[in-house]
């Protein structure tokens, strides 16, 4: 388990979850966007209970292991909705740039690299 410590709060969930939520907070603050997520946590009795958070770039998250008897919180989908968002924000979108001078138009460019090694 780990505790997420938000907005002045603490919120104990699964280690995976904990982990798929900073994940995403990062690529979110990279675009300088927002979003809100329903994530399930364990109450201060140790019931299970749903925390809304929203997160973007001005969210400051810190996580940390905890070490409980309480049954780990597991949301497979969730974890995969949240790394799928992730990878989405973060996908590289190669930039092309002009040839170098000198660099002969009609030359062979089967050997070439993609995306070049600079």
């Amino acid at each position: 388990m780990d505790r997420i410590h938000y907005a002045g709060g603490e919120l104990l969930t699964g280690s995976a979850i904990a982990d798929a939520i900073v994940d995403y907070a990062a690529a979110l603050a990279s675009r300088r966007s927002a979003a809100s997520i329903d994530i399930p946590i364990r109450g201060d009795d140790g019931s299970a209970a749903r925390a809304h958070l929203l997160i973007g770039p001005a969210s400051q998250l810190l996580t940390e292991p905890v070490e409980t008897d309480l049954e780990e919180l597991v949301d497979e989908e969730l974890v995969s909705r949240l790394r799928a968002a992730t990878t989405a924000l973060s996908a590289i979108r190669p930039m092309v740039e002009a040839p170098e001078p000198g660099y002969g138009a009609g030359d062979d460019t089967d050997e070439l690299e993609w995306p070049p090694i600079r």
